[in-house]
């Protein structure tokens, strides 16, 4: 599959608009393997193949373990993520699948285990790879061999 172009050519100030917001979202506090869980469960969602592929490889080079990884869509059903991570599971997966709201149930679980500032940083985080999602799966993005 041939990209439909590269959006950093075609639109730099819009691509680098999104570069730093990752940035300030990588500079944020954020663990980096929350991140990238975060990273790799949106991009499952939304089926961009190019960051599937991108956050795995920089999740193990975290430390991040294949048996996890390879659970990672079946998160609730595994004994592998704390309930933090499980936290930050949930709140992606509805900011995600923004149908209409964050369920109180799952807010509530965050702020059981985070403070205000770790949640936005966490918000911020699932905001930032979905904008990356829309546009890989829009500019057919995929990865290489």
């Amino acid at each position: 599959m041939e990209p439909r172009f590269n959006l950093r050519t075609v639109e730099p100030a819009g691509y680098k608009a999104v570069v730093d917001l990752d940035a300030y979202v990588r500079n944020s506090g954020l663990q980096p393997l929350h991140y990238e869980l975060i990273k790799i469960r949106a991009s499952q969602i939304n089926g961009c193949s190019y960051c599937i592929d991108l956050h795995t490889k920089d999740a193990r080079r975290l430390g991040e373990t294949e048996r996890r990884i390879y659970a990672l869509s079946a998160w609730r059903e595994t004994p592998f993520f704390s309930p933090e991570e499980r936290a930050i599971l949930a709140l992606t997966e509805e900011i995600t699948l923004i149908t209409g709201q964050v369920s109180e149930t799952t807010w509530q679980e965050a702020i059981a285990l985070f403070d205000e500032s770790y949640i936005a940083k966490i918000l911020m985080a699932a905001v930032t790879i979905n904008a990356w999602n829309r546009i890989g799966v829009a500019t057919k993005l995929a990865p290489t061999l």
